[in-house]
């Protein structure tokens, strides 16, 4: 219960309310820095007791774990937008060019009405299907090489 007699209300007046010389019990420095502070220095056997593990590495990250972000785009939503994504046509086919647009892999979810030829780094052996039963074609990177070299 509050009442008025209470420490703070004694101290009025005092300017250091009993912590002797100005500027003692102020800011950071009173406790040694703020945060973690210290910990490789003043507060090492703070660290030591009670956060052992804070400091140095543990385990390791596996190369196979970083892998490039792979973009992916489905025959379907091609299908749809085949009009607004086709640079040129060729043999009155779309001729879309998937890696201009930062896409790196086709897949094979939804169908596919329109012939389209189609330009991708990789593609799944179903959206390949639906793209041929469609009269269209897909050229990837690694088979041009080929077929030039």
């Amino acid at each position: 219960m509050p009442h008025k007699l209470r420490k703070i209300r004694k101290q009025r007046g005092s300017r250091t309310h009993g912590w002797g010389r100005v500027g003692q019990h102020r800011a950071g420095g009173s406790r040694g820095g703020h945060g973690k502070a210290g910990f490789h220095k003043h507060k090492w056997s703070y660290v030591i007791k009670y956060e052992p593990d804070y400091f140095g590495k543990k385990g390791f990250t596996s190369p196979k774990s970083v892998r490039r972000k792979v973009n992916v785009i489905n025959v379907g939503v091609l299908d749809e937008m085949a009009e607004k994504l086709s640079t040129r046509m060729e043999k009155d086919k779309f001729f879309i060019d998937l890696e201009s647009f930062g896409y790196t892999k086709l897949l094979g979810t939804g169908n596919v009405t329109k012939p389209l030829i189609v330009k991708v780094s990789s593609c799944s052996s179903s959206a390949t299907e639906k793209i041929k039963e469609a009269g269209g074609q897909i050229l990837i990177k690694s088979e041009e090489l080929e077929s030039s070299g």
